[in-house]
Parts: C-alpha cells; structure tokens; sequence
C-alpha cells in the first residue's frame, strides 16, 4: 500500500487532537494534492461510533476489561477494513487520534494483563496492521486529567462533555496507563516516539514536526 499511517497516542488531555489539527496544514503545504484523512478511535465509521458510545460513556465500571477489549478490536476492525485500508490502498496520509496501542495499555497493560491474546484477536480481525509512525503524547497523569475537566467544563454542551467515562476510572489507573505507554515504547521503540506534551500545545507541534522531517521516506 502507498500510503502514510500515522497515529497519535496517550493518556486523557495528552493533546492529541491538537496535534492532528496542527499537522493538517503542515502536510497540505508540504504535499499539495495529496489526500489527507483525518479519524480517530473508537470511531472512524457509522456502526463504529455506535460502538464508542457504548465505551466511553456512563460509569467507570459498567463493562469488564474482556468485554471492553473486544468492543473496542471490534470498533477497530470495522475502522480498519471500511476506512483506513481503502485510504492507504488510495495513497492517503492517515492521521488517527488513536489506535491499537491504547487497547494493549488500556485494556491490558493497565490491568496487569497479557497483550498477546490482545495482539491475537487484532490480527483475526485484520492482520494486525500496525502503523508506520506513533507519536505518544506523554504527559503526568495528574495534569492530563486536570486538562480533561478543564476542557469538558469549556464546553459542556458538546457530545464529547459526556465522553468522561475512562476519566473517571481515577488516577491510579491512568498512571498505570501512562507506565504502560512508556513500556510499549520501549518496546516498538523503532516506531514510537516519545514526545514530551508537559508544556504548551506550540512545543509539543516543533518536536512532532522535527521528528517526521527526520522519519518520513523519502519516495512519499
């Protein structure tokens, strides 16, 4: 395929959806008629979304981490085959707030638990494609989710304002979650970089941008 997948990953309030917005005009300058996709997880098509708010809204604990983990590769599955595929098959650059490393440290590494059966079903699902570039947005927990609220209380009319039910798992969980991203980084080290997302939204965008001008292939 000759496209671009590249995916941005982290805990709540990393700033990952700021970063993809500031990425799509660097790439429309940078590649001038090249298609440009834009998506994110869980999501990316009708019966995927339906399946997101299924996941991240209501209580913290309504669903098991099992039956959270299949939604989630099923919501995947369906993103995958209908969306991100076909894109690639096109030519496009990908730019996807989330992908399968949140579900190996969400619902796994956070809970203790193996990836490998994780790792199993994406590949029954769709050969666990994996990314070309990851970018994690790494930030401390604590400030992460200081950002979440902050942006929720902003805009309290907007579907997203309901979308708090992985925030309220409690801060324990998300620091657990932070320490699983920092581990699967060290562990796919060659395609995930570590950006740090501590300080200003501008900051986090000049370390993205040096990296891909270091990554990108030269035939794009």
């Amino acid at each position: 395929m000759s496209g671009l997948f590249i995916t941005f990953e982290g805990g709540e309030g990393s700033g990952k959806s700021t970063q993809i917005q500031l990425l799509i005009n660097w790439f429309s300058a940078h590649y001038p008629g090249r298609e440009i996709l834009t998506t994110r997880e869980p999501g990316g098509t009708a019966e995927a979304e339906r399946i997101r708010n299924i996941l991240v809204t209501g209580s913290a604990e309504k669903l098991s981490v099992e039956a959270e983990a299949l939604l989630m590769i099923a919501s995947r599955t369906e993103h995958v085959q209908k969306v991100i595929v076909p894109a690639l098959r096109r030519g496009a650059i990908i730019l996807c707030d989330r992908f399968s490393d949140s579900t190996l440290v969400y619902q796994g590494l956070a809970h203790d638990l193996s990836i490998d059966k994780l790792v199993a079903i994406h590949e029954f699902g769709f050969d666990d494609l994996r990314p070309d570039l990851t970018f994690l947005m790494d930030v401390p927990a604590e400030l992460g989710l200081q950002r979440a609220g902050q942006r929720q209380m902003a805009e309290p009319g907007k579907p997203s304002a309901a979308e708090s039910r992985f925030e309220d798992k409690g801060i324990e969980f998300h620091q657990r979650v932070r320490a699983g991203f920092l581990a699967l980084a060290d562990r796919y080290k060659e395609r995930i970089i570590i950006i740090d997302a501590s300080q200003s939204a501008e900051h986090s965008d000049l370390q993205v941008k040096e990296h891909l001008i270091n990554k990108l292939p030269d035939d794009l």
